[in-house]
């Protein structure tokens, strides 16, 4: 059974935001469908108008003290408010917002396109052409000092605090569903963790950089044609577009995309990678999800260890690639 995010639906939501959404609409609510995707528990609709046109809704409301859930929706509006020129047209167009009965709503463009996965050869290529269309918009350009020119920086560590902390080591280990490949990740990762660690450093020296989304998964995008359409927009920062790319990259393959070397290539038709800042991402990413995937469930966020699992599987790989290390056989038996 697939797991999902406990989502309000749109009887649940108060009427007087569902009152306040069509006076801001100009129409009618003829149908409110929820959308499942993301991790969270955000209440998140495609709203069909009376008179025909079609919007989309997504709110966010209180909700009990250490639930484990944290918004980002002021965040997310910031980027729609603030940084429209360089966003358009690879996000939606945004309509508005409302705060009303410790609710917060954006309004926004329903987007149109296909869903992926899954990831065929030509919309992988289409997708990643487009996003590299979107990075080059921005490299060297100015932009708005609120926005953190180091979030990349936090995937880095990862594989050095692992193999320094046997707790943490153990926890990783113990995915595999044996004692023997337990055995074989435990000695992988204690071979390996010092070259994916030293691996990260063109990372802290990058100069090239762009504005990110920083969050480009399958669940976060629709292609409509060539154009990669984004959604979910609060973890945009300025960084190396080597970072925001193998993110993505690794996530197709994970979904069973093309590989991420073929993405790669693709990439570069449009923009230049830097080879060692984007060996230096993926072995830092990895480390990330390493660290999070091993990490205890989280009930409010029922997806969010196995679609990280699932991540580690589509990165760690790469990254033993990249650097010409033992593949990594042990992860294929980690479930997801």
């Amino acid at each position: 059974m697939t797991l999902r995010e406990d989502k309000p639906t749109w009887s649940q939501v108060p009427l007087a935001v569902r009152a306040e959404t069509e006076r801001m609409l100009g129409a009618r609510v003829r149908r409110a469908t929820r959308r499942f995707g993301g991790y969270g528990p955000s209440a998140t609709f495609h709203l069909s108008l009376a008179d025909g046109r079609s919007a989309f809704f997504k709110g966010v409301y209180p909700l009990p003290e250490g639930s484990g859930v944290r918004w980002a929706l002021d965040e997310e509006e910031r980027v729609y408010l603030h940084l429209k020129e360089h966003i358009t047209p690879w996000a939606p167009d945004y309509y508005g917002s409302l705060r009303v009965a410790g609710w917060h709503a954006m309004l926004i463009e329903s987007v149109a396109g296909e869903r992926i996965p899954p990831w065929t050869d030509s919309a992988a290529r289409r997708a990643t052409r487009s996003y590299a269309h979107f990075h080059a918009g921005t490299v060297d350009r100015a932009l708005p000092d609120w926005l953190s020119s180091a979030d990349h920086l936090e995937f880095t560590g990862f594989w050095q605090a692992i193999t320094g902390d046997e707790a943490k080591l153990a926890r990783l280990v113990a995915l595999c569903p044996s004692p023997a490949l337990r055995r074989a990740a435990d000695k992988w990762v204690r071979v390996n963790a010092a070259a994916l660690t030293a691996a990260e450093e063109p990372l802290l020296g990058a100069k090239r950089f762009c504005l990110l989304h920083f969050d480009t998964r399958s669940d976060n995008v629709r292609l409509d044609g060539d154009l990669l359409r984004m959604f979910d927009w609060p973890w945009a920062a300025v960084g190396p577009p080597e970072f925001d790319f193998g993110a993505f990259a690794q996530s197709v393959a994970s979904e069973g995309g093309p590989d991420p070397e073929v993405l790669t290539a693709w990439y570069a038709e449009v923009l230049p990678i830097d080879d060692e800042v984007l060996t230096a991402c993926v072995a830092g990413i990895s480390g990330y999800f390493a660290d999070r995937g091993s990490q205890p469930h989280v009930p409010e966020l029922p997806r969010l260890r196995s679609v990280q699992r699932r991540q580690l599987k589509g990165s760690l790989p790469w990254a033993a690639r990249r650097l010409g290390l033992e593949p990594p056989a042990w992860l294929e038996s980690v479930a997801e």
